[in-house]
């Protein structure tokens, strides 16, 4: 299961409110327009719209804890892993480095996030 694993807990109502719609049309479609959050603020979840090879809906998952926060596919609506997917949970994860500089990438299997520290 793709993912990223950030050193820190973020805070998501900070998250939530800083949050700025990812939509990209160039080789493929992706977009990214809105995040809903647990009334305890431990999960996000993002509605995402992927058409590169075909067209997918799916969500991805920003779950914080204690020492870390965790970005990936939700479980519930596994999407085939494409290009454009990995993208949509990159651009995700560059939009949290964006918003909470102070974080880093800790472990992931993104080829496009592994650049980024």
């Amino acid at each position: 299961m793709p993912h990223i694993v950030f050193d820190k807990m973020i805070d998501l109502t900070v998250f939530s409110e800083k949050f700025k719609e990812i939509f990209q049309k160039e080789s493929m479609l992706i977009k990214v327009q809105n995040v809903f959050t647990d009334r305890y603020k431990r999960l996000a979840l993002l509605p995402a719209v992927v058409i590169d090879s075909k067209n997918q809906n799916f969500l991805i998952e920003v779950n914080v804890k204690e020492e870390k926060t965790t970005v990936r596919l939700y479980p519930r609506t596994d999407p085939e892993k494409t290009d454009g997917v990995l993208a949509a949970l990159s651009m995700v994860g560059k939009l949290i480095m964006a918003i909470f500089p102070d974080v880093r990438v800790t472990k992931t299997n993104i080829e496009k996030m592994k650049e980024v520290n």
